[in-house]
């Protein structure tokens, strides 16, 4: 793909994640004309909105993935891990705002392209944390991902980050090794 193409791909990828927070999203056309593009660039790169949509979550969860190596040189383990679940705490902000721009059978897809990248990242998280022994090691990633599945369900209000960020902590302590004794 030319450069140049690509950008604007990213740039409709990026629209796109700002319109499905909007409730209902905006049309094609105009994620086209807030990207900057034709509605032909936008056709040739995605023939439907599910294709767009499809590919928003395919970009957010490469880019979640993508996130923990570099968390896990920057930051402690306990530190990246929530540095990671913050992030995952924002993408669950946004699928909850997508509303019925997905229907059932998407969901089902999105589900299932994202599963399994997803534990995968929290299990590198955790084993990072569990060899400083700040973790149990008897939680798995994808037990900690249904303990987190409240991200999805919080509802879209002035409180709502606060909120997260509290029941955060909440799992973080949980995480935590029990003291001795």
């Amino acid at each position: 793909m030319r450069s140049d193409a690509a950008k604007n791909r990213e740039r409709l990828i990026d629209v796109a994640r700002e319109a499905l927070e909007q409730d209902p999203p905006p049309t094609m056309a105009a994620v086209a004309r807030a990207a900057g593009v034709g509605q032909a660039t936008l056709y040739r790169n995605f023939a439907t909105w599910d294709d767009l949509v499809l590919a928003v979550h395919r970009a957010d969860v490469a880019e979640l993935v993508g996130m923990v190596p570099g968390l896990l040189e920057r930051e402690p383990p306990g530190r990246a891990l929530r540095v990671w679940l913050d992030r995952l705490a924002e993408y669950g902000r946004l699928k909850k705002g997508l509303g019925t721009a997905i229907h059932a059978a998407m969901q089902d897809q999105l589900a299932s392209e994202g599963y399994a990248p997803v534990v995968g990242a929290i299990d590198t998280l955790l084993a990072a944390g569990c060899a400083e022994g700040l973790y149990r090691d008897d939680v798995t990633g994808e037990e900690l991902l249904l303990m987190v599945g409240f991200l999805w369900r919080l509802d879209l209000t002035e409180g709502r980050d606060a909120r997260s960020a509290r029941m955060l902590d909440v799992v973080m302590a949980g995480l935590a090794v029990p003291p001795a004794g």
